[in-house]
């Protein structure tokens, strides 16, 4: 018997309370029934429709306005403390006069496009008690606040979500008195809810979209769970949530959570973050990828400021988590935006704690005592106007683009790639392909026949992913499809064992291969796949990671399967170099890769 030295598997998961919520239910009948699909869109028709890609995006390029985001951000601000918990019935201070004003925005832009954003509540119940805030008034009755904005066909009834969310906290979150502003975290997350509420409701979309601005999310993400909870009890598809938290600072503080600022004072305001779940066919990293395609050929060429989308490998910031979780949680396709540089980790608890997260300071600026006015605010309204177009363009372009296709018929040799599309009923169609990193190396365009043969930009014994989208006549393209995985090297990675000779015990026999890490050089986490023809190294494979002067760091067991298998190596921020990953059967080293941990 070999001695095999035991690996922790430790996953940092955002503490929940997903199944505390009780009862939810929408508050208007019309917005549920838009929510199932069950309505006819010719009661929402606008006069004139314009659902054309180009005058949509150059519309939020010109319409998004600092202003009115900076604006929201001070009336979030006026309402002193939103924690959940806090004063329902006051008209000026405390969650319930917050989300009633949100409602009542939504009802303005509503009512200044011919009324076809339709405003609700999501009511369900979640007293203080259940998290540990017990005598402070709540009767624990609870309302996220929605407007819908109704699709023009109902075929399809999937929904697309934006949703940030509008309580605060400051150093307790049992605090419902005291000030708890939360600009950072998060008016800055519904304020471009709202203005995405705002500018989008003019134009018409294939899809129906939902603009969701939830409470509880200090507590647990608990109003997110009770949406993604009840749409799932409906039996609700979704095409893809695009949670905003923590999303128009540019300052880094002391103790930002990684990956995010290089060092203390720091400024960007031209990179965004978009976390997502998932291993290398996971269809959030899919999603990530279409935000930042869409992006790049809709609107890089025209703004003045361009923004850098990074697409994370990690499902949110180290031990951190947000309301996209409650969605990935039970299956649903979500993401995170974030800003670039945070200014603290929200360890506010900490007595050494000077960073503005989860904190008091977490306000809109400096006070001037002699002037009575804020001098300078801390979140900047241009950066979080450009964060607002990059969602917003994502949005509406897989709102007015066809449904998703798959794949058939892949044929490849060492320089090309043949793919038919089913259906083939498409005006035109798009391939993208990669290989080293997150983001597609090439996008084809296909147009006039059902079938490509692509040239392909690898060298061979090349490891790459493919997936497709559908193209409508306007030339908008669909969400991509799962990706398939493929080599240049001619034989396929999804190797089965020779049934005809006898049973080997041999990885060789099988196919089983180690494949570079993704991304490769990797700051926190990286994913490594591995490929298998058999079931029979199950329980026999780990992989082993060590400095490439043999220093053990750690290894993680792996229950090898047939077809694709993925581990993620979470390692942590701080450090630089080359790391050896090896595959591990039986005790003995069977491949090797060299990954490259790099400290941004």
């Amino acid at each position: 018997m070999k001695n095999v030295l035991p690996a922790l598997c430790l996953t940092l998961a955002w503490v929940s309370n997903a199944s505390a919520q009780t009862n939810p239910s929408v508050t208007s009948t019309e917005v549920n029934n838009i929510l199932l699909g069950s309505y006819s869109p010719t009661t929402y028709q606008a006069s004139t429709i314009i659902n054309d890609p180009d005058i949509v995006s150059a519309g939020l390029l010109n319409d998004i306005s600092a202003d009115t985001l900076k604006a929201d951000l001070f009336a979030l601000n006026a309402f002193f403390n939103r924690n959940m918990f806090s004063d329902t019935v006051s008209n000026t201070t405390g969650i319930g006069a917050t989300r009633r004003w949100i409602y009542s925005r939504f009802l303005q832009y509503s009512a200044a496009n011919q009324n076809r954003l339709r405003a609700a509540y999501l009511k369900f119940t979640y007293a203080p008690s259940t998290y540990g805030c017990s005598g402070i008034g709540s009767n624990g009755t609870q309302y996220n606040v929605m407007a819908v904005l109704p699709g023009s066909q109902t075929t399809n009834k999937s929904l697309i979500i934006i949703e940030g969310h509008m309580d605060s906290r400051n150093v307790s979150n049992c605090d419902v008195t005291g000030s708890a502003p939360g600009i950072g975290d998060n008016a800055t997350g519904t304020a471009l809810v709202m203005e995405l509420a705002r500018v989008l409701s003019k134009y018409t979309f294939r899809s129906t979209i939902v603009f969701s601005v939830n409470t509880g999310e200090e507590q647990g993400l608990i109003g997110a769970h009770a949406l993604a909870n009840y749409l799932q009890s409906q039996n609700v598809l979704i095409k893809a949530v695009n949670n905003n938290d923590v999303s128009g600072g540019v300052f880094c503080g002391r103790t930002s959570s990684a990956p995010s600022c290089p060092f203390y004072g720091n400024i960007d305001s031209t990179d965004l973050r978009i976390f997502s779940l998932g291993d290398i066919n996971s269809a959030k990293k899919q999603w990530a990828r279409y935000i930042k395609l869409e992006y790049k050929e809709q609107l890089s060429a025209a703004v003045r400021v361009p923004t850098n989308i990074n697409i994370m490998e990690p499902d949110d910031r180290s031990g951190r988590g947000g309301d996209h979780q409650a969605f990935t949680d039970i299956g649903y396709t979500a993401v995170r935006f974030t800003q670039a540089n945070e200014d603290g980790d929200a360890g506010s608890t900490s007595s050494t704690y000077e960073d503005r997260q989860h904190d008091v300071r977490d306000s809109l600026g400096h006070y001037n005592s002699t002037t009575g006015l804020i001098d300078s605010i801390y979140v900047n309204p241009n950066y979080l106007a450009r964060n607002t177009l990059v969602n917003g363009n994502s949005l509406a372009m897989v709102a007015l683009g066809p449904d998703t296709i798959t794949m058939s018929g892949l044929l490849w040799t060492a320089n090309t790639v043949k793919v038919q599309f089913t259906p083939a009923t498409s005006p035109g169609y798009r391939v993208a392909v990669r290989a080293a990193t997150n983001d597609w190396d090439t996008v084809y365009t296909v147009t006039g026949a059902s079938s490509a043969v692509l040239k392909l930009p690898y060298s061979s014994s090349t490891t790459f992913y493919i997936s497709a989208a559908a193209m409508d006549a306007n030339g908008t393209e669909s969400q991509f499809s799962t990706e398939y995985i493929l080599s240049t090297g001619l034989v396929p990675l999804y190797l089965a064992p020779d049934t005809t000779q006898p049973e080997s015990t041999s990885p060789d026999a099988y196919g089983i291969r180690l494949m570079p890490n993704r991304p490769n050089p990797f700051d926190v986490a990286t994913m490594i796949a591995i490929t298998s023809g058999t079931d029979v190294f199950a329980d026999r494979t780990c992989l082993q990671f060590t400095t490439i002067d043999g220093r053990l760091i750690s290894r993680i067991p792996v229950h090898l399967q047939k077809g694709l298998n993925t581990v993620v190596f979470n390692h942590g921020f701080g450090a630089a170099g080359i790391y050896i990953c090896s595959l591990i059967i039986d005790g003995l080293p069977t491949q090797s890769t060299e990954m490259i941990f790099r400290n941004q």
